[in-house]
């Protein structure tokens, strides 16, 4: 099952940032859910490394299974999967998700990941 949406960019932060708003597959626990992300992420010079992060949007099945604990997380695009970790629920519900390496989503400076891997 891959999911459809155009990706989205934000550039009005200090370094340039790629990210994803839109459908999601999230494995969690071995079980599927069809969610909603809105990521993003950047190349950080200082580590060397592709930081990605964002919010899965509220999802009563994914909330009950969870109970608001961190847990492993496996997160797939239209564009590509990858593996993160959800923590974090806020007021409203929304599961933090971020992940160190590729991201699920296409990244304009392909060129940073290469180095990063």
């Amino acid at each position: 099952m891959t999911p459809e949406a155009a990706p989205e960019h934000d550039h009005g932060h200090d370094h340039e940032e790629d990210g994803w708003t839109g459908p999601a597959i999230l494995e969690v626990d071995g079980t599927e859910y069809a969610v909603d992300v809105t990521l993003v992420g950047h190349f950080e010079p200082l580590d060397g490394r592709y930081h990605w992060y964002g919010r899965v949007a509220a999802h009563a099945d994914l909330d009950a299974a969870l109970g608001g604990k961190k847990r492993p997380a496996r997160v797939t695009t239209a564009v590509g999967s990858a593996d993160g970790e959800l923590s974090d629920v806020d007021p409203w519900g929304r599961y933090r998700l971020a992940g160190t390496s590729t991201p699920p989503f296409a990244v304009e400076s392909a060129g940073e990941l290469e180095t990063a891997s």
